[in-house]
């Protein structure tokens, strides 16, 4: 039977993507580029958004910042304390769009999976430290791979 709607795809450059993560180097991380490491999984430029896999080993500390779109962060392994929750594997946190947090650290060596639906920006104080969104992944991928 024939469907009664054409759900051809309108767009013919969408396509799936698969990642085999086991196969990407860890890319280091500007803040703590010893401790603090990612493997681009995806960027979405359509949307801002972008997949993540972090790993942070212990002690590792992510300066304060404010999410400018939201996360999801799911920990695969060890131990991370958010604000005054520490996070171990199995757990999953929503940040919302706004969220302002102090430092992220690294109780012990650390891997989670973070999609984020816009960037972050790093400060210290009054100082702005840094910005992190989907063309900065795209970047350090680009950077590292070549």
């Amino acid at each position: 039977m024939a469907l009664s709607q054409d759900i051809s795809p309108v767009n013919s450059e969408v396509m799936e993507a698969l990642v085999h993560s086991g196969k990407l180097e860890w890319i280091p991380q500007r803040f703590d580029p010893d401790r603090h490491f990612m493997k681009v999984l995806w960027v979405g430029p359509e949307t801002g958004r972008a997949a993540v896999l972090i790993r942070s080993l212990q002690g590792s500390v992510t300066p304060r910042h404010k999410h400018l779109g939201d996360a999801h962060v799911f920990m695969l392994k060890g131990s991370l304390r958010v604000r005054d929750s520490d996070l171990v594997a199995g757990d999953y946190l929503y940040e919302a769009n706004g969220m302002i947090h102090d430092e992220t650290k690294a109780l012990e060596d650390t891997e989670y999976l973070m999609i984020m639906s816009g960037p972050i920006l790093f400060f210290d104080g009054d100082s702005l430290l840094g910005y992190q969104g989907w063309e900065e992944f795209h970047r350090d991928q680009q950077e590292h791979s070549a």
